[in-house]
């Protein structure tokens, strides 16, 4: 019934993240600075892969004025505690079932996506582009042609979800229609993505 017939997916806030309730408030307030928009320029280029996280850590520290030692003890806690988000991994079956093709597109560091790729969701996808690997991060231009070139995909004929807003404006200046998921209410969004693609 769509005109869709690749599927491209986020990864952090739409695939997988950590569980609120597992963590505590002062923990979450650490990693606020993720949801600025734009990214603060030091979380950009480790997602770019150009800035080892050693060196991430010193401007984390400076940022968030914290010990070293608490640093590297929230940074092991972020990476560790990320698991699938469950309403987004039914959704995945069932547009794998459906026979839509999957992708990754996602600004993603060394240590994060070294984790995530262990996850059993990761299995569904049939490609990837990820921002460490590939020197480039969203919203640049570069890497949604990125995409589009190396699976040989018709912008017309994806749809790319994302917690970003500005991620989703730049998809759609490149020919991808994009859909703002809610991290905050996954179920809703994978509710009204399965209406629309099953």
């Amino acid at each position: 019934m769509a005109k869709f017939k690749n599927i491209v997916f986020d990864l952090g806030g739409v695939v997988v993240a950590r569980d609120p309730r597992k963590v505590s408030a002062e923990f979450q307030e650490f990693f606020s600075f993720i949801y600025q928009i734009p990214m603060p320029h030091f979380w950009e280029e480790y997602d770019r892969g150009t800035s080892p996280l050693e060196e991430v850590k010193n401007y984390i520290c400076e940022h968030n004025d914290c010990s070293r030692e608490l640093c590297d003890e929230y940074i092991a806690t972020a990476i560790n505690l990320q698991e699938e988000i469950a309403p987004t991994k039914a959704l995945i079956e069932q547009l794998k079932a459906a026979g839509y093709r999957l992708y990754v597109l996602s600004n993603m560091s060394p240590e994060f996506i070294d984790f995530i790729r262990r996850l059993p969701v990761y299995a569904a996808f049939d490609g990837e582009v990820v921002s460490c690997e590939e020197k480039v991060v969203k919203p640049e231009p570069e890497i949604f042609q990125l995409l589009l070139n190396r699976y040989s995909l018709d912008a017309a004929e994806c749809l790319f979800i994302d917690d970003r807003i500005d991620n989703i404006e730049a998809s759609e200046r490149e020919g991808i229609c994009g859909f703002h998921f809610d991290r905050k209410d996954p179920q809703a969004s994978c509710e009204l993505l399965a209406r629309m693609l099953l």
